[in-house]
C-alpha cells in the first residue's frame, strides 16, 4: 500500500509516527514535497515537486540479517529499478547506498530506527537536482530523459525493494552483498571517507561479512568504516 500527501515535513518522519503506532512493515507513504526534507547527518534535503519522496517500514524479524544492511538492499533496489532508465554501465553504487548516474548523485537514502522497526526514506532525483557544495548532482531529467511519473515510480521501487527484501531475508545477506559489489566501484577505488574520527584516505578492498567497508591507507594499515561520508578521490 502507498499512501500519498500532496506535501510533508518529512516522509521518514511521519512514517516513524505511524511505526511507533504500530503500523505494518510494508507500507509506504509518498509526498509530493516535503517541507523538512532530510539527508544523512540531518543535511536539508530540498524537495520540488517532480522528484520522488518516499519511504516504508520494514520490521527486522529473529534470523534476519543485521538491520543496518538495510541500506544495501535499498540501494541494489533502486539501481535495478533504474536501470529501466539508464544503461547499467552508467549507473553506479557509491558505499553504502548512494546511486550515481554518469558519476553525480541521483539519489539518496536514509535509514532510521524507529524502537522494533526500521523506516527507508529514499529521494531520486526524477525531474530535478539540486546544486550541492560537496559533489555534483545529477537527474534523469538531467540526462536528457523523461522523467516518470513520481506515483509510477514509487509503484516499480515499492515492487523492486520488496523483492530485494524478500531474498535478503530468505536467501541471507549474501546474496545481496553479491550484487552489490557487482554494482559498486570496483576494488583499488580511491576513496575518502570522512569519519567521526576524522578523514580517511585510502584504497577501497570491498565489504566485510556485515556490509561494513574494508579501506586500506597509503601507510599500510587496514580500516574497518562502519559509518560516514564517502567521496570518489
Amino acid at each position: 500500500m502507498i499512501r500519498h500527501l500532496p506535501t510533508t515535513a518529512s516522509t521518514n518522519d511521519d512514517l516513524a509516527t505511524l511505526a511507533r503506532d504500530g503500523a505494518p512493515e510494508g507500507i509506504w507513504l509518498r509526498a509530493d514535497t516535503q517541507t523538512g526534507g532530510r539527508g544523512r547527518q540531518g543535511r536539508l534535503w530540498v524537495s520540488p515537486p517532480g522528484n520522488l519522496y518516499a519511504s516504508t517500514i520494514v520490521r527486522p524479524r529473529t534470523g534476519d540479517p543485521r538491520a543496518p544492511s538495510l541500506a544495501l538492499v535499498a540501494a541494489v533496489a533502486l539501481d535495478t529499478l533504474l536501470q529501466g532508465w539508464l544503461a547499467p554501465e552508467r549507473l553506479m553504487i557509491k558505499w553504502p547506498n548512494d546511486l550515481l548516474a554518469d558519476g553525480a548523485k541521483i539519489s539518496g537514502i536514509l535509514l532510521e530506527g524507529v524502537g522494533d522497526a526500521v523506516v527507508v526514506g529514499i529521494g531520486v532525483n526524477l525531474a530535478h537536482h539540486p546544486d550541492l557544495p560537496d559533489r555534483p548532482a545529477t537527474s534523469l531529467a538531467a540526462l536528457g530523459l523523461s522523467p516518470p511519473d513520481p506515483a509510477d515510480f514509487a509503484a516499480e521501487l515499492a515492487a523492486s525493494f520488496a523483492a530485494w527484501l524478500a531474498r535478503w531475508r530468505g536467501e541471507g545477506l549474501g546474496v545481496v552483498l553479491a550484487r552489490w559489489h557487482a554494482r559498486a566501484h570496483p576494488p583499488g577505488t580511491a576513496l575518502r571517507v570522512n569519519a567521526a574520527e576524522g578523514a580517511i584516505d585510502g584504497l577501497y578492498e570491498g565489504l566485510e561479512a556485515d556490509g561494513a567497508l574494508r579501506l586500506k591507507s597509503a601507510d599500510g594499515r587496514a580500516h574497518v568504516v562502519h559509518a560516514g561520508d564517502i567521496f570518489l578521490l
